[in-house]
């Protein structure tokens, strides 16, 4: 499952890439970039940094078995949807779906309550790995 964090961050990253070289093709063109599509670029770039992050944290906290699905499903589900709706609505006139932002806004809040709760229940060390110091000395 982190796997599937990580990659739809690097594929967040490559297509929010891709719409800053149209954004400098538009301003290299003497217009001005459309708000909406600053906006799902910034949200897309920003919320993809942090799938990848959780692609490392979700193992580094021991979360497994349906909260792991969850946290992955909920926090891809938003990490598209927030800027796609934004796309889709404003630039293409769709504005019939700006309302679901709130759906992947919860979604996004959601994986990050999940998270929350995997944080103050679980272990200090949930990931199980040695820290690579030895056990204090008794002298």
């Amino acid at each position: 499952m982190t796997k599937v964090l990580k990659a739809s961050g690097f594929l967040g990253l490559t297509v929010m890439m891709a719409v800053g070289m149209h954004q400098l093709a538009i301003v290299a063109g003497g217009d001005a970039v459309p708000a909406w599509m600053m906006g799902g670029h910034a949200h897309l770039g920003v919320i993809s940094i942090l799938a990848i992050v959780m692609g490392f944290a979700v193992p580094a906290l021991g979360v497994t078995g349906t909260l792991r699905t969850a946290v992955t499903g909920l926090f891809v589900a938003g990490q598209w949807g927030i800027p796609g709706v934004v796309w889709l609505g404003e630039g293409f006139g769709l504005t019939f779906l700006m309302p679901t932002g709130f759906l992947w806004g919860a979604a996004l809040i959601l994986s990050m309550l999940i998270m929350l709760y995997a944080t103050v229940t679980g272990d200090d060390d949930a990931s199980g790995a040695d820290s690579g110091l030895g056990a204090p000395a008794d002298d």
